[in-house]
């Protein structure tokens, strides 16, 4: 089953740990930081578990129809995905308690001191088929 650890800059549950914005940290704490994503992805390549990973950037907008011959409606008064999502990674594993267990892992990535940054991540199942619709 596949699912989704969904980084989030803001917008979940507070914090364990106030770690600060990442442009605070020093280069050798991002440094640390990514090496230790990229290193998680790298064992789940290995276990078979790892789908895919992206870190989003702070550019984009909320774009809507707006109606025939009319352009695409951009932004409006709500809270930014840029300023909340920060990145996926998307895998592929035998259990809910498996995603739980590596969102654990995932979530003591180093932060400012070295110290874990104890972020939280959403996990979400993907639907394994389409939802149906009954009468």
């Amino acid at each position: 089953m596949k699912y989704l650890l969904l980084k989030h800059y803001r917008g979940g549950p507070a914090p364990a740990i106030d770690h600060g914005p990442m442009d605070r940290w020093t280069p050798e704490e991002v440094d640390a930081h990514v090496r230790f994503m990229q290193d998680f992805a790298a064992r789940l390549a290995e276990t078979g578990e790892f789908v895919e990973t992206q870190a989003l950037a702070a550019e984009g907008a909320f774009v809507r129809y707006d109606g025939e011959g009319r352009p695409p409606v951009t932004d409006g008064p709500f809270a930014e995905t840029k300023d909340l999502i920060a990145g996926w990674y998307v895998i592929d594993v035998e259990s809910w308690d498996r995603a739980v267990q590596l969102a654990g892992e995932l979530s003591a990535a180093p932060g400012p001191g070295g110290r874990p940054i104890q972020e939280w991540l959403e996990v979400r199942p993907f639907y394994a088929e389409p939802p149906t619709v009954t009468e």
